[in-house]
């Protein structure tokens, strides 16, 4: 499940509001093999990528003018259907956009995958977890929302339902030579009628050896040392 630390608490209730968004139709069920292998240590490509202030300009920019009330025809960019927009939208998207930016800072991912689960762990961020069993996503429930996982052809999907209308999607797609991995994150809210997308890319590096051996325990949980442990 997604576990969102209280930084983004104030910018949730600033995007949240009554209406529960759909999730994604595209995500499906697998034939019982995960139809790629995302897992290895992902460090942030900045010379890649976009920025938040890029993008809201082209986002204005295709929406036309704020304040005309100018009718948005939609693009394959975005993927918004015809809109009306006017001043008002303005600070509903803007909410998305910092929400966005938030959420794509941290710039080390450790992936870990098995025959049923995926795991992103998000250096000082929160951490996301996919479950399958039988070739489909399990959907999690969490203080936070519902999370759906899912496949949609070689990209892995990840739609967090938040409450009051909230949903962050992550779409992970790894290059044919397994080095580097595109993810695109999209913040929709039903006080936007325009969702904010940001992607970033990250190269594949091998992490240095830990010091310290690990063990997952029933009543301590996770034990580390520097020496040999007894499970």
């Amino acid at each position: 499940m997604l576990r969102i630390k209280s930084i983004f608490v104030p910018v949730l209730l600033v995007a949240a509001c009554s209406q529960q968004p759909v999730t994604d139709n595209a995500i499906g069920s697998y034939g019982g093999v995960m139809p790629v292998d995302l897992s290895g240590h992902w460090e942030r490509d900045y010379s890649r990528g976009n920025d938040v202030d890029t993008e809201l300009r082209k986002l204005f920019y295709d929406l036309g003018p704020a304040g005309t009330g100018q009718l948005y025809p939609g693009n394959p960019r975005t993927g918004v259907p015809g809109v009306s927009i006017s001043s008002r939208d303005v600070p509903s998207i803007l909410a998305l956009a910092r929400l966005a930016d938030l959420i794509t800072r941290p710039d080390v991912l450790t992936i870990s995958q098995s025959d049923y689960e995926v795991s992103v762990e998000r250096r000082d961020d929160f951490a996301m977890l996919c479950q399958f069993y039988d070739g489909a996503a399990k959907r999690t429930v969490s203080d936070y929302g519902t999370e759906i996982c899912g496949w949609d052809g070689d990209q892995l999907v990840s739609n967090l339902i938040l409450p009051d209308g909230l949903l962050v999607s992550h779409r992970f797609t790894i290059s044919d030579d397994g080095q580097h991995l595109r993810v695109v994150t999209t913040v929709s809210s039903s006080t936007s009628r325009v969702p904010f997308t940001l992607s970033r890319f990250y190269m594949k590096f091998e992490a240095p050896a830990s010091d310290f051996n690990c063990i997952e325990t029933l009543s301590m949980k996770r034990v580390c040392s520097t020496g040999e442990l007894e499970p």
